[in-house]
């Protein structure tokens, strides 16, 4: 009968037949089971359907109103690897991916996103829990929209029979609930309503939890309650501890997605495997620009000067730092050509800002018709409001909010609307799965650039130095430059975290004449937030901007002019210089070789090179063996050589005269080589 009918032919028969013979107590749970098994087919179907919809499309940054790239057309496999410490790391991402850019993989196991709960080869415990670590932006929500999407699809593990995903941005906004497993469930996938209960079914569920980092549960895996049953109602941080531990459907599978800072949240034994997204490797870098940009010729040319500025080409691990590459490099090939391409983060960023602005501008320049109510607000305001969000929410280590946070920074909900139609690519506006709104920047490092262009405004242009508490009001005394300078060094320093090591690189190099002449009025004008002059209205002290910048941005998110350097004072020029001694004099002092790494990245915003190449001198004069060096020169040694393309075979310590201290500032060189010789 099953050869000839089928599995549901056979049961629609052995019912007939069953009914008939008045075996009521053997056909009502084979009903029962019938109907179960019908209401699973179209919920999983009617699942599918959502989630294709959900996650077919890739906006990079877009807001959801912009033109939807399919994510199937620009997808490209991310490096991931199995395994990685569960230890807490307090370095800044950042100085994270300059490490990972000269790590050997050739022993590390590489992951497709799709097998990411498939043991490895001699592994016998089957995996339930996968903790996946990644800095900001590196790809870890690309590879969770691409593992539902290829199983909506029915290209991969179609084993399992539902996928959930429940990001801890949209969990947030329900910690005050009370709710059953089912009950959140039906709440955020209403499919599921005929279902009740996935208990006494051998059913395989998959739970994925993106953006731990983003968490604002306790997650109190000590304390909380046990709650053992899916339809008895809890608090959400009772639910989830008690899913992740395994109490609630212990035959569940769980995938968890943190930056690594917040990745220790989950206790060791509730995870089964440990993996890390690495973001692209040299060879996925390129085939992400060939395939994001069209003009094989203009992918060719970005691709070669992304490759001429080594701090730019490591940054290109980072997938959405190859999306803000492409838009500016691409824009700046596309409308002037021979001009001077940016090398620097600082410089990439600034470029971004006046693209996205202009592209605002360029959208809603003109009519009253097409003019959104609040545009009457400048630029200026919109993007000092966002950088005043950016830093508060910088200093609490916040990457996304809410109405409640934006209200403490002078933005009310319309606002923000506004602002996220009108900067779609700097700052969104997101529904989530639920009806309440999550805001957050396109990536950590816009919000750093914001926050820098927030407190360097506020120097140069209010008098005020906003990383002081006691100074963030306007003063009777000049605030110098140098001295803000000094603040962000120190406060940067002291981080435990390393997180405000990109902010203050963005800080000093904004403080560059080049930048300022590309921002323009809002670096330049001194006193209150008045209207910038028409600089063709000036005499003497102030002249137009040049005419490929015009070119470049018909529409300036603000007026445009730059300080004639005939007529500057030098304040300027001495702050940086004061900058510059304060910062070689904190790297001689500074005991941390991570930190000393970054403050010559600074140098290196400020075009201060001198330090390293002093060390270039003596190497290619063959002394280097021969001098004793100082600490501050091993720091410089260590940075030139983690710059460098080559990956070192082998790194003696031994080649080197120094100190203790001196060995010490030498050490990040030790994790990037091949092979270490270390001395007693």
């Amino acid at each position: 009968m099953l050869e000839t009918c089928g599995i549901e032919g056979s049961l629609k028969i052995t019912l007939h037949i069953l009914r008939n013979m008045k075996k009521k107590d053997v056909t009502d749970p084979l009903e029962r089971d019938e109907q179960h098994n019908e209401f699973k087919e179209r919920a999983q179907q009617a699942l599918k359907t959502h989630l294709k919809k959900r996650f077919e499309c890739i906006f990079e940054g877009l807001a959801k109103q912009g033109n939807p790239t399919l994510l199937n057309e620009i997808y490209t496999e991310l490096y991931i690897t199995e395994g990685g410490s569960r230890g807490v790391n307090d370095e800044h991402e950042i100085r994270q991916i300059e490490i990972a850019s000269k790590r050997q993989t050739t022993h590390e196991t590489a992951i497709i996103c799709n097998d990411i709960f498939k043991p490895s080869p001699g592994q016998e415990k089957p995996i339930r829990t996968v903790l996946t670590k990644g800095i900001a932006g590196i790809g870890k929500t690309v590879s969770v929209q691409k593992f539902i999407l290829d199983w909506a699809d029915g290209k991969a593990n179609q084993d399992i029979d539902f996928i959930f995903t429940l990001p801890f941005r949209d969990l947030n906004l329900k910690k005050e609930r009370e709710f059953s497993l089912m009950e959140l469930l039906q709440h955020y996938y209403p499919q599921l309503k005929e279902i009740k209960s996935f208990e006494d079914d051998e059913v395989k569920v998959v739970f994925i939890f993106d953006g731990l980092d983003e968490c604002r549960l306790p997650l109190d895996f000590q304390s909380n309650e046990i709650c053992c049953d899916i339809t008895e109602s809890s608090s959400l941080d009772v639910l989830l501890t008690n899913l992740i531990k395994g109490n609630l459907l212990p035959s569940a599978l769980l995938w968890i997605t943190s930056r690594p800072a917040a990745a220790n949240q989950i206790p060791p034994e509730c995870v089964h495997q440990v993996t890390e997204v690495r973001g692209f490797n040299d060879p996925q870098k390129e085939e992400y620009f060939r395939k994001r940009i069209r003009d094989r010729n203009k992918a060719s040319k970005i691709i070669s000067h992304i490759k001429s500025s080594r701090s730019l080409y490591i940054m290109c691990h980072i997938p959405v730092f190859c999306w803000i590459s492409a838009t500016v490099l691409e824009t700046m090939l596309g409308k002037v050509r021979n001009r001077k391409m940016p090398k620097t983060l600082t410089e990439m960023y600034t470029h971004f800002l006046l693209i996205q602005t202009n592209v605002k501008n360029e959208k809603y320049h003109g009519t009253n018709e097409t003019t959104p109510k609040k545009m009457s607000a400048s630029n200026t305001e919109i993007i000092l409001k966002l950088g005043q969000l950016a830093l508060l929410q910088l200093e609490r280590g916040n990457l996304i909010f809410y109405e409640e946070d934006l209200r403490e920074s002078g933005i009310d909900v319309s606002e923000a609307s506004v602002y996220s139609g009108v900067c779609t690519e700097v700052f969104k506006e997101e529904c989530g799965l639920g009806e309440k709104k999550v805001y957050c920047f396109v990536h950590l490092s816009i919000q750093e650039y914001l926050a820098a262009l927030f407190v360097f405004h506020s120097c140069v242009n209010e008098n005020r130095n906003v990383l002081r508490a006691e100074e963030s009001k306007p003063c009777s005394d000049r605030v110098q430059l140098s001295e803000l300078h000094t603040t962000a060094v120190d406060q940067a320093l002291g981080s435990k975290n390393g997180h405000l090591d990109l902010f203050l690189r963005f800080l000093l190099g904004l403080s560059l004449d080049s930048i300022q002449t590309l921002l323009g009025g809002i670096l330049t004008q001194t006193g209150s937030r008045s209207p910038v002059p028409d600089p063709q209205t000036q005499t003497g002290s102030r002249s137009p901007v040049p005419d490929w910048i015009k070119a470049l941005y018909k529409y300036s998110p603000f007026t445009i002019y730059h300080l004639d350097p005939q007529t500057q004072t030098g304040s300027r020029s001495e702050s940086i210089e004061k900058t510059v001694l304060y910062i070689k004099e904190r790297i001689k002092k500074e005991s941390s070789a991570e930190r000393t790494i970054n403050l010559f990245h600074c140098l290196n915003e400020l075009n201060d090179n001198s330090l390293v190449e002093e060390i270039k001198n003596l190497q290619r004069s063959g002394k280097l063996s021969n001098e004793k060096l100082e600490p501050h020169q091993c720091s410089a040694m260590a940075f030139m050589l983690l710059m460098s393309e080559e990956i070192l075979d082998e790194f003696d310590l031994k080649t080197y005269k120094t100190s203790a201290a001196g060995y010490q500032r030498l050490l990040p060189v030790v994790g990037n080589c091949r092979k270490a010789m270390m001395v007693k």
